[in-house]
């Protein structure tokens, strides 16, 4: 047998021992989700509910990190655009949503006011901003920054230090059961895990448009023009495409889903002063932890960093904050470029 016939087989059984650690792994999550626990894993981990609600919320947390980020790594990772005012596009849109569906009383012109106001603030931002800072990106860090402080303060004199929550229709509200059996009554009748609907349907959303993204971005000529906006710009201009125009949509889209998150994330939880920070910092970890750029990485980002967060509070609640920056430290370690990033 050859050397490379040697190396051949040597990989091929590096995968498959991978795909076999892969398989078990899948194994033992499904054994933990739908089997009855046994009492010395209570002992250890708790009640099952606490777990299973606990990855439930991970994930559907993670598709609200996700709706935010993939408007972020539009702008920051396809676009190399420094856009530190995104936690206030989110927040914003959420007060516009929440001020539109509170005096119609219909939640979904919420969230089309939230979604139309954040897109028109995301091209008056690349055209008074960024078209103006192109390739400066500490001067683009330290506008945005400035636009993040007095946003914010405009914000909390218009709508005061208050908390609000946002009234959700009736088709979203309830509960719905699922086949996880969480206790066992002394009759032998199985207790089944609910789930709030309007989580689940976060989570969905998240799903569509993450598809939505990647297929518009890979599969189709406006992406094929963005990528190339970027890479070539003066290329694109001389071929007879309005790259201003091109760019000036992209952040359109981006700070629309930055809205749109804001209504729906303020309907899963509250809006108040601050989100727009934290958003921010989630955006970011999970653009870099995914890699600049993909959505895909974006995703995975998001899941790694809402599973991190969500297990942390529940059996680390003293430093659950702290594992998101841990993973992201693991992954720059390991890989700088991200998960997905492409190596520059």
């Amino acid at each position: 047998m050859s050397l490379t016939d040697t190396r051949s087989s040597a990989g091929l059984t590096a995968r498959q021992n991978w795909g076999i650690v892969a398989l078990l792994a899948a194994a033992v999550i499904l054994w933990m989700f739908f089997a009855v626990w046994p009492d010395w894993l209570v002992a250890l981990m708790g009640p099952k509910k606490t777990f299973v609600n606990a990855i439930f919320n991970g994930v559907t947390v993670a598709g609200l990190y996700f709706l935010v980020a993939s408007g972020f790594t539009l702008v920051f990772g396809l676009m190399r655009n420094v856009n530190l005012a995104h936690g206030s596009l989110y927040l914003l849109g959420a007060y516009v949503g929440y001020t539109v569906a509170d005096w119609t009383g219909l939640w979904l012109l919420g969230v089309a006011g939230g979604m139309l106001s954040m897109a028109v603030a995301g091209v008056l931002l690349q055209v008074l901003v960024f078209r103006r800072l192109e390739g400066d990106d500490l001067r683009q860090t330290l506008v945005t920054i400035g636009i993040s402080i007095v946003a914010a303060d405009l914000m909390l004199a218009v709508w005061g230090g208050n908390t609000y929550q946002f009234i959700t229709p009736e088709w979203l509200d309830g509960a719905i059961g699922t086949p996880i059996i969480t206790a066992i009554k002394s009759n032998g009748d199985a207790v089944y895990m609910k789930y709030p609907f309007y989580r689940l349907m976060v989570f969905v959303t998240a799903v569509v448009i993450g598809v939505v993204l990647w297929l518009v971005l890979n599969r189709t000529r406006i992406g094929m023009m963005i990528r190339a906006g970027v890479d070539d710009r003066a290329m694109l201009s001389a071929a007879g495409v309005n790259v201003q125009m091109v760019f000036a949509a992209v952040f359109a889209i981006g700070a629309a889903l930055a809205g749109f998150a804001g209504v729906v994330g303020g309907s899963v939880l509250s809006v108040s002063p601050g989100e727009d920070v934290r958003y921010l910092l989630a955006s970011l970890v999970v653009v870099i932890v995914g890699g600049m750029g993909s959505v895909t990485g974006a995703a995975i980002g998001a899941l790694l960093v809402g599973l991190a967060e969500q297990i942390g509070l529940v059996y680390f609640p003293t430093y659950g904050a702290v594992f998101t920056f841990v993973i992201m430290v693991i992954v720059l370690a390991i890989r700088p470029q991200g998960i997905m990033g492409a190596a520059r």
